[in-house]
């Protein structure tokens, strides 16, 4: 490497030890901490936010609840419906049960401004959260997006939304991790917290969801790893299809991933560092990666990347039925749910605290 180049890489691996010091700052307890994030619990969220009787929560106070007898130590969770009142009870609630909690929090938009945006910062600092996580695309990249023209100006659109946000990060002291969320190749979403620079926006790293993208599980935490604020942990299993294959959460330890290599690579950053269990109890979800329209946004994947991600799926045959929803009555996927939860969280207590 001759010395201009040496010098390009010296803000990016600023940036990048920057966000690691502000994500041991977050914990300061020289261990990793387990927990739910919201999606884990979708369908329980489903029957609560339908006034369903018999729902165990209602909030995210009930959520935090209903998580530490699951046997969690915190949750990463949204504060929606909440007044400040109620978050610094809520804070005072987990500091007295010597939990945790990550926050929620979408990007600004144009129509609602800033102060909006910094009006949820501050309800989630009154809850004392120093995390929070988002997204920075709703959908699938491959379902969504129909043109690279299109995705280019959602990379330019996502790096001006994340611009406008961080003053106001870095001004109420909240950090944004953001999820890689089937949107961004790990590149990719390096490249943007390169770009950015900023200890306060990171990355909540999703285990999992880059298989979507085709791309191998541990070398996208590998990427992410300097820029990790958070995990978003799972188990993912993988099936052949008409038109690609199926991608399914599957309980922790059943699945494909090297789950243990995961773990020692995200300690190694960030020995604080929270590990959110997302074990989504549902239908496998398609990766059409056999047709034309899935590289409509990456052209070049094809060549570079399907041969060799087609090859590892067919070689990696689900060891069990992975998990399905379809049919069946809603009682029986809250039991699955749970238990596939528990199981999840007793794992962890073994393999991430252990």
């Amino acid at each position: 490497m001759n010395r201009r180049a040496f010098l390009s890489l010296l803000p990016a691996v600023a940036a990048a030890k920057s966000v690691l010091a502000a994500a041991g700052a977050v914990a300061g307890s020289g261990r990793s901490r387990i927990g739910l994030c919201t999606f884990s619990c979708h369908q329980l969220w489903k029957v609560a936010q339908a006034g369903g009787q018999g729902a165990p929560f209602r909030d995210a106070s009930g959520f935090y609840r209903y998580a530490r007898g699951l046997g969690a130590e915190g949750v990463q969770t949204s504060l929606r419906g909440f007044e400040a009142a109620g978050a610094r009870e809520l804070r005072s609630q987990v500091e007295k049960d010597g939990g945790y909690l990550e926050g929620e929090l979408g990007l600004p938009k144009p129509e609602t401004g800033l102060d909006a945006f910094e009006a949820e910062v501050r309800l989630l600092r009154e809850a004392g959260i120093t995390v929070a996580r988002t997204v920075l695309f709703g959908g699938r990249r491959y379902e969504t997006l129909r043109t690279l023209d299109e995705f280019q100006r959602f990379r330019a659109d996502s790096e001006k939304r994340l611009r406008w946000a961080e003053p106001v990060l870095r001004r109420q002291g909240l950090h944004l991790a953001v999820e890689n969320h089937k949107d961004f190749t790990s590149d990719e979403l390096a490249g943007l917290m390169r770009g950015i620079g900023s200890e306060w926006v990171g990355v909540c790293v999703d285990t999992g969801n880059n298989l979507a993208l085709l791309e191998d599980p541990n070398a996208v935490v590998e990427t992410l790893a300097p820029y990790l604020l958070s995990v978003h942990f799972k188990d993912m299993a993988v099936q052949v299809c008409d038109d690609g294959f199926l991608l399914s959460e599957v309980p922790l330890g059943t699945g494909v991933l090297d789950l243990k290599r995961m773990v020692a690579a995200l300690r190694g950053r960030n020995p604080d560092v929270v590990f959110n269990l997302e074990m989504a109890t549902r239908d496998p979800l398609n990766v059409p990666c056999l047709t034309d329209g899935y590289y409509s946004t990456f052209p070049e994947r094809r060549a570079a990347r399907l041969e060799k991600t087609m090859a590892w799926v067919r070689s990696h045959p689900p060891a069990q039925p992975p998990p399905s929803v379809t049919g069946k009555e809603m009682a029986g996927i809250l039991r699955e749910e749970e238990s596939n939860n528990r199981q999840g969280l007793s794992w962890m207590h073994q393999h991430v605290l252990g």
